[in-house]
């Protein structure tokens, strides 16, 4: 042990110890030498300063005094916050929750409530958070469905579960043939039907609700019957349980329909629309760190198949090839195939096109045009619709007998009348051969 002697006739105070560690190594050398001013000399410091540590580690930590808590001026009303905040499960504002205490007694200020209200609502949700878990998706399992709305235009959204990949198109209305047609597309798209399509409670699939299940419509179910995939509906005013396209439909608005509105039509909506797509689906995701389209490539496999047979989901109409060869519908024409003049064809339109089909096959399709206007494909009349032509027919003898020197007569006939010259000229037959004969 080193001990180390001060000179008696110099003392020096030291400075005040400020961490816990000098306060272990006095304790230490008090220990060793037991007496405080040896104890001083080893650590560098005064008798006094050891008195005191040694004392305070022998008496334990202090405590300190309860602070009494002060008087607020939104005490009166406190229980009454808590309460509302309780009976609304936190979603009660302070702005609606202001009137009730004035007339409870509280005169402090707005901002002073609103610390209340906010504090209330921390205090409740404290003890009634959902404690949501993770969603574990297996491949091939769902496909969840959405639509949104943004400047007269809708977007359908899905998203395949697994392998984050997305499909959106725009249509004009949100009508239960226009859903099925998108989800019909989106299985094309896919290349396959997963087992389970979740949908919110959109009312174009919604029959009704019994006891908080949702029962689906007759048309929705003969379709998903014949696609081979069960439907589902997420919870009611539970956006999370379909978060993952919900995410979708902010997205899409945000990168395409923004930033490329307003649209020409309809096809210019739905041709950016693919691109779009395309470029996020080959775009790695940040939440599964793999590429969607190449996930979808490897989940094909579990997807059940296409059936053979594509129902029709568009609403139709049966409509009379007339004698021009065309069908009326909207207050605009569009021609047929001539050889089904007088015959009964299925016309449907959506998504900006009209088709007309006869016997299963399409037979027509056009462009949706405006009342009044027509969509005419030459090829359903055999080609291009040719010049005008005016026939020379003759109607006299003196006629005739120039029409009978073919083409130069008929040239005559023609070049006389664009001159002005009424009636036909009387010309020697020997004449009118010789001028044939020069020409």
């Amino acid at each position: 042990m080193v001990v180390v002697q001060a000179t008696p006739t110099t003392t020096r105070r030291m400075t005040p110890l400020k961490t816990a560690r000098e306060h272990m190594d006095i304790i230490a050398a008090y220990r060793e030498v037991g007496t405080y001013r040896g104890a001083a000399i080893l650590c560098g410091t005064t008798h006094k300063t050891v008195r005191h540590v040694i004392e305070a580690h022998e008496e334990g930590p202090a405590v300190s005094p309860q602070r009494a808590a002060r008087s607020r001026n939104f005490d009166v009303v406190a229980d009454v916050v808590a309460k509302r905040v309780k009976s609304t499960a936190g979603r009660i504002s302070a702005k609606r929750l202001l009137p009730e205490a004035r007339a409870g007694g509280y005169d402090g200020s707005a901002r002073n409530f609103r610390r209340l209200v906010a504090k209330a609502k921390s205090a409740w949700r404290a003890d009634h958070h959902r404690g949501r878990r993770p969603g574990v998706w297996a491949p091939g399992e769902v496909l969840v469905i959405d639509w949104g709305a943004e400047g007269g235009l809708h977007l359908f959204c899905a998203v395949s579960a697994w392998s984050r990949w997305r499909f959106v198109a725009f249509a004009d209305n949100e009508r239960s043939e226009t859903t099925l047609s998108m989800l019909a597309a989106c299985f094309e798209a896919m290349g396959g039907v997963p087992k389970v399509v979740l949908a919110d409670r959109m009312g174009c699939l919604k029959g009704g609700v019994v006891a908080n299940v949702v029962v689906p419509t007759p048309a929705y179910v003969r379709f998903a019957t014949h696609y081979g995939f069960r439907p589902d509906f997420c919870e009611g005013a539970d956006p999370e349980s379909k978060g993952l396209v919900e995410n979708l439909v902010g997205y899409a608005k945000r990168d395409l329909l923004v930033p490329h509105a307003p649209f020409a039509d309809l096809v210019a909506a739905n041709q950016a629309a693919v691109i779009w797509r395309e470029e996020v689906n080959g775009t790695m995701h940040s939440e599964i760190a793999a590429v969607p389209s190449q996930r979808l490539a490897s989940e094909a496999e579990l997807f059940a198949p296409l059936p053979s047979i594509r129902p029709t989901m568009a609403k139709v109409v049966m409509r009379k090839v007339d004698k021009l060869s065309c069908i009326r519908i909207g207050g605009a024409r569009y021609s047929v195939p001539n050889h089904l003049i007088g015959r009964l064809v299925e016309v449907g339109a959506g998504d900006g096109r009209v088709k007309a089909v006869n016997l299963g096959e399409v037979v027509a399709d056009h462009p949706l045009v405006a009342p009044g206007e027509a969509s005419i494909d030459d090829d359903h009349y055999g080609g291009a619709r040719g010049a005008p032509r005016r026939a020379v027919r003759p109607k006299n003898a003196p006629e005739r007998a120039i029409c009978d020197l073919g083409e130069v007569g008929e040239a005559f006939i023609k070049a006389a009348a664009a001159a002005g010259v009424e009636g036909i000229p009387i010309v020697e037959p020997v004449a009118m051969r010789a001028l044939a004969g020069s020409g």
